[in-house]
């Protein structure tokens, strides 16, 4: 008789994931966006550090893929120096990649 073979094991588990830059980038205001808020440049929002570092930690699916920038003072964008991975984007410049 032949063995039942299960579906693969669906999880929807999040995992805190810390995104930064650091205390050399010059800027008033930074934001991460990205596939995980729709590219908003206002839903995610890094606040600087006493050490001058600009954090923010998030909430993502563990097992998937996610593509993002930084946006300094709303119209230069900065990609993650730590980065996974960099992909090519539509305008010619490449995203970030983080996998969780």
């Amino acid at each position: 008789m032949p063995t039942k073979r299960r579906p693969p094991r669906v999880t929807h588990e999040t995992v805190n994931v810390a995104f930064s830059l650091p205390a050399a980038v010059d800027a008033g205001d930074v934001a991460l966006c990205g596939d995980f808020n729709n590219w908003s440049p206002t839903a995610t929002r890094l606040k600087r550090g006493k050490d001058r570092v600009w954090r923010v930690t998030i909430q993502l699916q563990k097992g998937n893929s996610y593509r993002y920038r930084f946006l300094l003072d709303g119209s230069n964008w900065e990609n993650d120096w730590s980065a996974d991975d960099y992909v090519r984007n539509p305008h010619g410049t490449d995203d970030s990649v983080v996998n969780v």
